[in-house]
């Protein structure tokens, strides 16, 4: 296979996986556990998987900008 083209194959597998995996987690920890829904008043478990909702989808969009920054040859 080219280089360049299993590079850029590569960046679409890791930017599906981690999407998938970072979506998968805030969902179950969310959704499942009930940390997203607030009843009553904030609990510290509510801040937690809030905090960490917030920090994961920065980290994500932090790495998936630094992968796709730099353009791929094809010409190689």
């Amino acid at each position: 296979m080219e280089p360049g083209v299993q590079e850029f194959l590569l960046r679409i597998i890791r930017t599906l996986s981690l999407g998938l995996l970072c979506l998968a987690l805030n969902s179950t920890f969310g959704i499942m556990y009930g940390y997203a829904f607030v009843e009553g008043s904030w609990g510290w478990a509510n801040f937690a998987y809030y905090a960490f909702f917030f920090l994961s989808f920065g980290w994500l969009y932090w790495y998936l900008r630094k992968l796709w920054k730099n353009p791929i040859e094809f010409d190689r």
